[in-house]
């Protein structure tokens, strides 16, 4: 079972097109200044089999892909990988954030969660180093690594975006990389 903090089921931030957001539960780095720090907490929050997963996002259309953030993916590896294994073979491509650089990911589960990653947002997020001139990144020491030839730098936007979901029951999703300003 997978301890999921929430989804949004279509993003225009996250990745490339129109994408699934997956925030996983559970995060060991703890980055100083983290964007979502209600994700650290390892308690469960909602827990969905990989399978129920899978059948949201693929219910989900005209989406290009999955993004799985957080938290931190790649300490649910092997769940996600089952995820990112089902949604590839739907035709969907799998982006994922981690606050880990891609050496510092040797377990197995975790390094078949990264060949079935089209695109990888790899490095702790620094404070310090908080930038919105670099798209997909929150600071300037992240990389971004092209893992196939599926997307390249041309599908990156110039800049950081964000975006603000209303939900029906007036819950608002900020989500991206937003200005100081509008967080405030």
């Amino acid at each position: 079972m997978l301890n999921i903090a929430r989804t949004l089921p279509r993003s225009a931030v996250n990745g490339p097109g129109e994408r699934f957001v997956v925030w996983v539960q559970g995060c060991s780095i703890r980055c100083p200044g983290c964007w979502n720090p209600d994700t650290w907490s390892h308690r469960s929050k909602v827990t969905v089999s990989a399978a129920d997963l899978v059948s949201s996002i693929i219910r989900t259309s005209g989406i290009e892909g999955v993004t799985l953030t957080g938290g931190e993916p790649f300490e649910q590896a092997f769940e996600l990988a089952l995820v990112a294994s089902s949604v590839r073979e739907a035709g969907l491509s799998v982006m994922a954030y981690t606050g880990y650089e891609l050496e510092e990911l040797t377990a197995a589960a975790q390094r078949s969660l990264l060949r079935l990653c089209d695109i990888v947002v790899a490095g702790r997020y620094r404070q310090r180093e908080r930038t919105l001139a670099l798209a997909w990144r929150g600071s300037s020491n992240q990389r971004v690594y092209f893992l196939n030839e599926r997307y390249g730098p041309a599908s990156m936007p110039d800049r950081a975006e964000c975006e603000v979901h209303i939900a029906a029951d007036g819950s608002v999703t900020l989500t991206g990389f937003p200005p100081s300003a509008l967080v405030e």
